[in-house]
């Protein structure tokens, strides 16, 4: 950031054609993470996942293939399997009860007549790529670069980091009301940290704190005081990944856009130590990143607010703290353009 920048446009933020175009050439062209490899290990387990309205799944077939899908029956469109994780046979619809089986082929359309009877080798499940990193699951819908493009410099940044070794223990969801990015601008700063979160603020030496803009990535670090869960390090990867390290894990997050104001973020957490002993250690981890999600959760709404509001003209960019915005917004305003 050699000259003074600015904040984008807020119309960037609260137009629903804004968000059309982010669908279609941001998160199609995307490899997005969908949760724990170690979730779909077993015949029939399947993993499913909404990709900014785009619903998916991974299931695991009987011949011990792992394949991906758009969650959506050919039928009429309704929604073939529940959110997030499950076991199933028959991948069969609830509205008309169309089957398919794991390979995606549609083996059942009870009661639909015969005048002209149904082909089904002309109705399969449409597929997506997908692709694991480490015991990471992606799922893309037409990506434009490989998974290890995307990821950049992500991967050397965490090379010495056992994460294959972890175990998923956690999953949580939370949602709120602002565009998704305005709250990845709120992730990828620190600068917000005082005033924001006046608890992990007095945990860290804020003075030591650091962002720099990478390939793919964003890194923010800070020396943290003793007691803080977090190992002082907090990672962000284009174009909605998080990564967070703990003492004895990580937490990976997506960034996921419901609608031009309004935002859900996955959340799993990875652990070394799964036994009952270490359950104090791992909850406070848990429920210590939550609470400061929920603070970032009541800003963003906020600054949302302003934005649809019309008040807002854009202000500066701190040259200091808030290269990761700088970045994120050039990546988005590139892929508008």
């Amino acid at each position: 950031m050699p000259q003074q920048v600015l904040n984008l446009d807020p119309g960037l933020y609260t137009r629903p054609e804004v968000l059309e175009a982010e669908r279609a050439r941001i998160f199609r062209r995307s490899w997005q993470y969908i949760g724990p490899v170690s979730s779909v290990l077993a015949p029939g387990q399947y993993l499913s996942a909404n990709l900014a309205g785009i619903g998916v799944f991974a299931i695991r077939g009987k011949d011990g293939a792992l394949r991906g899908f758009r969650n959506i029956c050919r039928h009429r469109g309704a929604r073939l399997l529940a959110d997030r994780t499950g076991n199933c046979g028959l991948i069969r619809c609830p509205y008309h009860h169309w089957a398919y089986g794991d390979t995606g082929r549609l083996v059942q359309a009870p009661w639909f007549g015969t005048d002209p009877a149904i082909v089904p080798e002309d109705w399969p499940l449409e597929p997506v790529a997908l692709q694991s990193w480490r015991g990471l699951l992606f799922a893309a819908i037409d990506p434009e670069d490989t998974l290890e493009d995307q990821l950049g410099d992500l991967i050397a940044e965490v090379a010495e980091e056992p994460i294959e070794t972890y175990a998923a223990t956690d999953h949580a969801r939370v949602d709120f009301d602002a565009n998704w990015k305005v709250y990845t601008d709120n992730y990828v700063e620190g600068y917000h940290i005082p005033g924001t979160h006046p608890t992990f603020y007095a945990a860290i030496d804020f003075e030591r704190f650091e962002t720099t803009a990478h390939r793919g990535m964003v890194r923010m670090t800070a020396p943290p005081r003793p007691g803080l869960f977090y190992r002082g390090k907090w990672l962000w990867v284009w174009p909605n990944l998080t990564l967070s390290q703990f003492q004895g894990g990580i937490s990976v997050s997506r960034i996921n856009p419901l609608g031009v104001d309004r935002t859900e973020q996955f959340y799993d957490f990875y652990f070394a130590d799964t036994s009952a002993a270490g359950a104090e250690d791992r909850a406070r981890s848990v429920t210590g990143t939550l609470a400061v999600v929920r603070e970032d959760c009541d800003v963003c709404a906020q600054t949302q607010a302003s934005y649809a509001g019309g008040g807002y003209t854009p202000g500066p960019l701190s040259s200091r703290h808030e290269k990761g915005v700088h970045y994120f917004q050039t990546r988005v305003a590139a892929a508008l353009a």
